[in-house]
């Protein structure tokens, strides 16, 4: 994916965020990961990624 790409991707992504509101993000970002999963053709880069978040989230919820 180039920059472009990427950028008008995380655009639609804000755009679609912003439409179905806060109460509804969460569901809208967990559709958008488990189809993004579905098209992965193994589980090791899905799983790596997922634990890099949750590391990563827990080291600025700990002030790091």
């Amino acid at each position: 994916m180039t920059d472009t790409d990427l950028d008008q991707a995380y655009t639609a992504l804000c755009r679609a965020l912003g439409e179905v509101g806060p109460q509804r993000s969460e569901l809208l970002l967990s559709m958008v990961c488990l189809a993004l999963m579905a098209r992965s053709e193994e589980a090791g880069p899905v799983l790596e990624l997922i634990e890099r978040s949750r590391q990563r989230l827990q080291e600025e919820a700990a002030g790091r």
